[in-house]
């Protein structure tokens, strides 16, 4: 149960980190890590309320028992990740992307991150409630 607990928290707070920087800098990110421009902000921060709507819903599945409250699962957050860095990584792959050096690292960070929470969260099989 620690396991699961831990999880949750450290996968909501990189949501609600990412979510915040994409809500409330999105020009400067888009500008620091150079990448591909867009006519305005509208998607990066659509994105960033996303991740952290997820965020604060892995929290309050964290401190379900406090709160009397049911959040995002494990498995949910699993399902995520994989459909967030495989998409991105996809994209970084085969899109055709033209990122400057800090862009690409930026973005692949963030896919492998992503990624490898997720896979640490299946390997800790606390996405499994009855075992």
């Amino acid at each position: 149960m620690k396991d699961k607990n831990l999880l949750l928290v450290v996968d909501g707070m990189i949501n609600l980190a990412l979510g915040l920087l994409m809500v409330f800098f999105p020009s400067q990110m888009i500008r620091a890590f150079d990448l591909p421009k867009a006519d305005n902000t509208f998607y990066i921060n659509i994105l960033g309320a996303v991740l952290f709507g997820i965020g604060i819903a892995l929290l309050l599945e964290r401190f379900s028992d406090r709160l009397h409250v049911s959040g995002l699962g494990i498995a949910g957050a699993v399902t995520i990740n994989l459909c967030g860095s495989g998409t991105l990584i996809a994209w970084l792959l085969c899109g055709n992307l033209e990122l400057s050096p800090s862009g690409s690292i930026l973005l692949w960070s963030i896919a492998l991150i992503v990624l490898g929470v997720a896979i640490i969260e299946i390997f800790s099989k606390s996405w499994k409630e009855y075992e």
